[in-house]
């Protein structure tokens, strides 16, 4: 027993302190954990962000360890970008930037990530959700993440409440009103395989504290998509109203 568990913290600080270069180096354990990882950003391209894998050191092993070159090609999880979202992204982030990734899924070399920027001390922000909130990419389903998992519901509830607000104030993508228009019946349609009759859970049988989250996200869907109605009806009553005045 004593040896296995010698064997066991020895592996962990191996996985802990080991540089990863590619998405195959990094255990499958890791992402069904949704571990963090600190990187440097080295540049945003068209497939995404590489970003280079920064280990925790430990000076024993440090000092005489070389470690490898390479980075991470890592996509905001959940959003879809428009051009003017990468433009954001190129101006927001430093060269160099340290910041945290969470690993959500995996497709390929690909990384799908929620990635934290620090801003001062203690405080540090989701790009994802920063992306939506400013109207410059719209929310999809996270490739890779269970539904059968609490941060499935927890990460997809935070990205729509970002997305809805910037919908409210018409930021970004959402000034036009054909977009805003189409956006209900998008969004509705998107999570249509999930919602109908409640048949994830009857099949699944999940916990109660999964379905309470489920029941969470769409009281959030349902909240903001009668608000949406009602503003609607009372531009649609000021208009009218001023016409007659008029």
């Amino acid at each position: 027993m004593a040896i296995a568990g010698i064997t066991l913290l020895i592996r962990s600080v191996r996985l802990q302190t080991s540089k990863f270069t590619s998405s195959s180096d990094i255990p499958v354990e890791f992402i069904r954990r949704n571990v963090k990882l600190r990187g440097r950003l080295r540049r945003i391209t068209e497939n995404g962000l590489e970003i280079e894998h920064i280990p925790i050191t430990l000076p024993i092993i440090s000092s005489w360890r070389k470690e490898p070159c390479g980075v991470l090609l890592v996509k905001l999880a959940g959003v879809e970008l428009t051009e003017t979202g990468k433009v954001w992204l190129q101006n927001e982030l430093k060269p160099s930037q340290l910041l945290w990734f969470q690993l959500l899924g995996k497709e390929n070399s690909t990384l799908f990530c929620y990635l934290l920027v620090n801003k001062g001390r203690y405080f540090s922000v989701s790009l994802n959700e920063e992306i939506l909130r400013r109207g410059l990419g719209k929310t999809v389903l996270v490739k890779g993440l269970n539904y059968d998992s609490k941060i499935y519901w927890k990460i997809h509830r935070n990205l729509l409440k970002a997305e809805l607000t910037a919908l409210k104030k018409g930021e970004g993508i959402w000034k036009e009103e054909s977009e805003k228009k189409s956006y209900l019946e998008k969004f509705k349609d998107s999570w249509r395989e999930i919602w109908k009759n409640d048949s994830y859970f009857k099949k699944t049988g999940s916990d109660f504290n999964l379905k309470k989250n489920y029941d969470k996200f769409r009281s959030t869907y349902e909240a903001w998509k009668d608000h949406y109605l009602i503003l609607k009806f009372k531009e649609l009553m000021s208009r009218i109203y001023f016409r007659r005045k008029g």
